[in-house]
């Protein structure tokens, strides 16, 4: 991988991070944002990676943990943070809030709110893809916790039954909500799940970007060559609670540390660039410091924006005549 491209991988995750830290601040600090707020510190290279391996017209779909994923697509600090504090100049207008972004012009059909159902859209999109043809393929996400949920199994069998194009990506950050999959699933490895549906699976280092860019690549790839659904088990952790609200007292004391002091996604392809790509740790100090600006910038944009007007309370609720056709 060229250093121009790894470059760019370690700015996005950056941002993330940064953009995630600030608005956990806006959040409990300042009261800024409302409502629910799940961060994604810790799970940068899954989203970052694998959207890297995607081409236009590729779908992305994904469950609340979503912001990481709409900065990884192209939607700007702007537009996400603004749709954070609820703003008429949000990624949906100010109608979705942290759970629900999206983006039609990206493909990015966003986070969902209700555990595991989003799986059976994204099967909904491959099929799309297989009745007209083409090579695009569907990007699914779902955390653990959803492979207990009935819209998994279904969903799997389906995309099976049909061999349709969808890459299943589990993040599996070894907690639903506070709750270890050892005390939650029978089967502790989700790659076993997707066998059962005969489903090919793979377990990868989640906190490693160049491993997860590569298995993504050659999940796409068996995809657009017709061979069905692949399925992704991405070995990763979220430093901070499920929510907001959840202080992560069911966490074995050291856990995080160990996972931040040897894994850490951004430290990991920062330690590359330096030791491999001869960057001067001087270059990734102006990148961190011009995406800290980038993130202020976003926050005072949101700032300045304005409410949705009371008078649009009701659009988009229904789509017009014009746009159903």
């Amino acid at each position: 991988m060229d250093k121009e491209t790894l470059l760019d991988w370690y700015r996005q995750m950056v941002l993330i991070r940064r953009f995630e830290e600030r608005s956990d601040e806006l959040y409990q600090l300042e009261g800024k944002i409302k409502g629910f707020l799940h961060l994604y510190i810790g799970q940068e290279a899954v989203a970052v990676g694998t959207i890297a391996a995607r081409k236009e017209g590729d779908h992305i779909i994904t469950a609340y943990r979503d912001h990481g994923h709409a900065l990884a697509v192209g939607i700007s600090a702007n537009e996400v943070m603004a749709e954070l504090m609820g703003k008429a100049t949000g990624a949906v207008g100010g109608r979705g809030g942290s759970m629900h972004l999206a983006s039609k012009e990206r493909t990015f059909w966003g986070g969902y709110g209700i555990v595991g159902a989003h799986i059976s859209l994204g099967v909904g999109m491959a099929l799309t893809e297989q009745y007209k043809g083409s090579d695009n393929v569907c990007l699914c996400y779902f955390g653990d916790g959803a492979t207990n949920i009935g819209y998994f199994h279904e969903s799997l069998n389906m995309a099976a039954v049909w061999d349709l194009p969808i890459v299943f990506i589990c993040e599996n950050n070894k907690y639903g909500m506070g709750t270890s999959i050892e005390k939650a699933s029978a089967a502790h490895k989700m790659i076993d799940k997707a066998k059962a549906y005969k489903i090919p699976g793979k377990q990868v280092d989640g906190m490693d970007i160049f491993a997860v860019y590569e298995a993504t690549e050659k999940a796409i790839a068996a995809c657009r060559k017709g061979k069905g659904p692949q399925f992704l088990e991405m070995m990763t952790y979220r430093y901070e609670g499920h929510s907001i609200g959840d202080r992560t007292r069911y966490r074995p004391e050291g856990e995080l540390d160990k996972w931040r002091d040897e894994k850490d996604p951004i430290a990991t392809l920062q330690n590359h660039l330096l030791q491999e790509h001869g960057v001067e740790e001087s270059q990734l100090v102006a990148i961190d410091k011009a995406i800290i600006d980038e993130v202020d910038k976003a926050v005072e944009f949101s700032d300045e924006s304005p409410l949705p007007a009371l008078d649009t309370l009701f659009d988009h609720i229904y789509p017009s005549n014009a746009e159903a056709n």
